[in-house]
């Protein structure tokens, strides 16, 4: 079978500043999206989905709490070749640095990689969204007889300035590249797209970070030390030097590297039909298994909202918002527009009872609006959070403002009555 031919590489990214507080005691691909998964079940899911079953996830910066995610949630057969195993950097003979970009981390890593039999290196990033058959993309591959594939999203002309742009021919060959184009220069990089594409006005090809390399090409390519990064520097020379092809994917994507687009990815699961479909059966989203109760609601209105696993909830209501594991909202509170995270425990009555300290989750009569609460983060009663467009880029210990959306820091705790933006 193909997948016994595929090796799984993972890329979990630097230090994620562009997530950041999200990512500042974890690694980007360990972050919670949809209230009870990690970043890095999406890429995972969809290898085990396509019957892909030895990956490694490279990562380097905070990966103690990814380490244990892994370690909890992926078990497979003790008689079977199946693994997920995460590579941070390490000091070894030949390198004393941690990884440098993409492509320095698979050179890093390549003495682990040809350990294992298999004939494709599967390369994919740990920070975005999507569901994908690779099967798909790996009989493409075998077809152009490529020796790379660069799975493309085609995208608008205002898109196309914010990513790698492929040009194509009629064959899906890769003829050209240039990196985030000016828009006077985009009449001349439209490729061949479906009809519906057009339509839509979707016909520049973007990079979705995702590759398909032979095994003795890559293994050539990592001899080269010079080069640093698969999408800046190797992707383009190797279109120049040999069968470099693209593979065009037109279902659901985004690339959630920012808190923007973190944000608006966790809120959109909410819709009536969201894009990023966590109900399909054949694109299962698989995450740690956690033994919790089932939720209790008293009192709410409920609109748009996603609920998971262990909540108490005595909220007036809750809107076109995503409350995560374990996480508690007091009476008269009203939240609207949220992503909250959820905790990693319980309190005892007692301890929520104690008046000296505030309790996790929201407190009572608080309005939050746009706005991320971090694992295991406390709001007081009382509290007002009204983010939105009409705040400015601003941190404090406790939380973070960007892109208007208010973060309320991992572990923090805002006291009683604090109102951050304007009433609402």
């Amino acid at each position: 079978m193909i997948n016994n031919k595929v090796l799984s590489i993972i890329l979990g990214g630097g230090q994620g500043s562009r997530l950041y507080p999200l990512t500042e005691s974890r690694s980007k691909p360990a972050v919670p999206i949809a209230g009870k998964y990690r970043l890095v079940d999406i890429p995972i899911s969809n290898c085990i989905n396509s019957n892909i079953k030895r990956m490694y996830v490279l990562t380097q910066f905070n990966s103690a709490s990814l380490n244990k995610h892994i370690k909890n949630t992926y078990h497979f057969s003790f008689f079977s070749a199946s693994f997920v195993d995460v590579l941070a950097a390490e000091q070894t003979m030949k390198s004393d640095k941690w990884f440098q970009g993409t492509a320095d981390a698979v050179r890093q890593s390549m003495h682990h990689f040809l350990q294992h039999e298999f004939d494709y290196a599967l390369i994919l990033s740990g920070d975005q969204l999507y569901h994908m058959d690779f099967n798909d993309l790996i009989e493409n591959h075998q077809k152009s007889g490529a020796e790379i594939t660069v799975a493309t999203y085609p995208v608008s002309a205002k898109e196309a300035t914010s990513f790698g742009i492929m040009k194509t021919d009629a064959s899906n060959k890769i003829t050209s590249f240039i990196e985030k184009p000016k828009s006077d220069a985009l009449p001349d990089w439209g490729s061949n797209v479906s009809d519906e594409m057009k339509n839509q006005g979707r016909e520049y090809l973007a990079s979705m970070g995702i590759y398909v390399f032979n095994r003795d090409l890559l293994t050539r390519l990592m001899e080269d030390t010079e080069t640093i990064d698969f999408g800046k520097e190797i992707i383009p020379q190797s279109i120049s030097r040999g069968k470099t092809f693209s593979y065009q994917y037109e279902g659901y994507w985004t690339d959630i590297g920012t808190i923007d687009s973190f944000f608006e990815a966790n809120l959109g699961l909410a819709d009536d039909i969201p894009k990023f479909n966590l109900f399909d059966q054949d694109n299962r989203v698989y995450t740690r298994a956690r033994i919790l109760p089932t939720s209790k609601i008293s009192g709410t209105i409920l609109n748009k909202a996603v609920i998971a696993d262990g909540c108490i909830i005595n909220a007036d209501k809750i809107e076109q918002s995503v409350i995560g594991i374990r996480s508690r909202i007091g009476s008269k509170s009203i939240v609207t527009k949220t992503y909250m995270m959820g905790c990693d425990y319980y309190e005892s009555l007692e301890e929520i009872q104690n008046n000296e300290f505030i309790p996790l989750g929201i407190g009572e009569n608080c309005e939050i609006n746009h706005c991320i609460l971090d694992k295991n983060s406390r709001v007081g009663n009382n509290v007002v959070i009204n983010g939105g467009p009409h705040l400015e880029d601003f941190e404090t210990d406790l939380y973070m403002i960007r892109d208007g959306v208010v973060v309320v820091k991992k572990d923090k705790t805002i006291p009683h009555g604090t109102i951050i933006g304007s009433k609402p």
